[in-house]
């Protein structure tokens, strides 16, 4: 877990326009001791509620710096998910289809890029995803389920505080499962609101209006059907954003396809929770990847159960082969990120170097040789490790790059004035590093 979810954080500085920005909010929080109002630089912000901005205030109040403070609170948060994860789905499925599962959401893709930076998906996906598995514990006898749905109700009043009414969304599924148990949704849904609503009370309460207009006309429901925001997809936009989240375990996906596997009413649940997320999703106009993280657990979910159940077959040599095989692609991919950021990924060609295919193929070989010989958990132990592998090569090789090309961090900056055309897509990281708001230059 450590090289997976903590080493080398700090390797680049932070990227992108949100996570300076959120950063900064919080910082301004733990120097203002107002934990009320986010505000960017004197001005109020109601973009997104205040979790993480609070785990980000609570790591500069111990004293982490600019780098590690927004970043180590999600990592955290990722991590004790994770282990929750696990035993959680030991106790329902066993503990092949727990160890199956946490390996494949542990070192996807989506679930492992989103652990590294700091915003607000993963926090939310973390609690969001920690509800619904606690809500529906099935062997919870009648003395503990009043505990178990006001756990529930706590971690779903987190991720409401971590993103807003889009958990409360997603969490239809869970209502639809306990429908006939309207003393334990009552319980849930009044602990929730126990944990969220004081917030959302007191930041009305000094911001009034305006705040009503930003976080819910324009934030939440304006995603519905506007283009201001400049996130419009098209409706299957999430279909291959799924397959690139799962990676490299996307080949497995295909177990899902057999009508046998949802026999069991747990897995039938776990299908309707990614089904009603993916559609949920797809009718908004605004889409970004990060929206479907958490859906990850539950796919994580019914692929360690579908694996732990499947017999010894040519298919499940060719779906773990395969697997395995996606491995090659890795260090194009890597190689190339920091130009994909700065251009965007239509723009970049990806060539998959010739000089991995031989450690590719042998990873193959031996996982096909491991599957057949009826030692699956060592197969996909073996593709979890070279993940590691390729993790600790990336924060390694390619973040000091990303620091160079893409963060705004670093002394060139310290002699700015104002914010220039060269210079405006750094925006936010360069006023979030000099801890100042540049003006623009014209």
């Amino acid at each position: 877990m450590w090289f997976l979810y903590f080493f080398g954080l700090t390797r680049t500085g932070l990227l992108g326009p949100d996570e300076p920005r959120y950063a900064a909010i919080g910082r301004a929080m733990a120097q203002t001791g107002d934990w009320v109002t986010p505000r960017l630089w004197g001005k109020p912000w109601f973009e997104k509620p205040p979790l993480l901005y609070w785990t980000t205030a609570v790591a500069f109040e111990a004293g982490l710096d600019a780098d590690l403070a927004p970043r180590l609170p999600v990592a955290l948060i990722s991590v004790a998910f994770l282990v929750y994860f696990f035993t959680v789905l030991r106790r329902e499925f066993g503990e092949l289809a727990a160890f199956y599962a946490t390996t494949i959401l542990a070192t996807s893709a989506g679930w492992l890029a989103y652990s590294h930076v700091a915003v607000t998906d993963l926090p939310m996906s973390a609690a969001f995803a920690a509800a619904m598995f606690t809500a529906c514990r099935s062997d919870a006898g009648s003395r503990s389920r009043f505990a178990y749905a006001a756990g529930a109700g706590v971690l779903l009043g987190l991720a409401v505080l971590a993103k807003g009414l889009v958990p409360l969304a997603l969490f239809l599924p869970a209502v639809w499962f306990l429908r006939h148990r309207l003393k334990d949704l009552f319980v849930i849904f009044a602990a929730a609101m126990l944990v969220a609503a004081p917030w959302y009370v007191l930041v009305f309460w000094r911001n009034g209006a305006t705040f009503v207009d930003v976080f819910f006309v324009e934030q939440t429901f304006g995603r519905f059907r506007s283009t201001a925001l400049g996130h419009d997809q098209p409706f299957w936009f999430y279909l291959p954003v799924l397959l690139a989240a799962l990676f490299p375990w996307t080949p497995l996906l295909a177990l899902l396809f057999q009508k046998r596997s949802y026999q069991d009413a747990r897995a039938r649940f776990l299908l309707v929770w990614v089904l009603w997320g993916l559609v949920f999703f797809s009718v908004f106009l605004n889409k970004l990847p990060g929206y479907l993280l958490p859906l990850l657990p539950a796919v994580a979910t019914l692929l360690g159960i579908l694996i732990a159940g499947a017999n010894r077959s040519a298919k499940m040599v060719v779906l773990v082969a395969s697997s395995a095989g996606l491995l090659w692609c890795i260090p194009a991919i890597q190689d190339l990120l920091p130009q994909a950021l700065l251009s965007g990924v239509s723009h970049v060609r990806i060539e998959l170097p010739l000089a991995w295919i031989g450690p590719a193929l042998a990873i193959m070989a031996a996982c096909t040789l491991l599957e057949r010989s009826g030692r699956r958990p060592s197969a996909l132990a073996l593709i979890g490790l070279v993940t590691l592998l390729s993790v600790i090569r990336m924060v390694w090789q390619v973040y000091p790059v990303l620091d160079r090309t893409y963060s705004a961090r670093g002394s060139w900056a310290t002699h700015l004035n104002c914010i220039t055309n060269e210079n405006r897509t750094r925006r936010y990281g360069l006023n979030y590093y000099l801890g100042r708001e540049l003006p623009d230059c014209n």
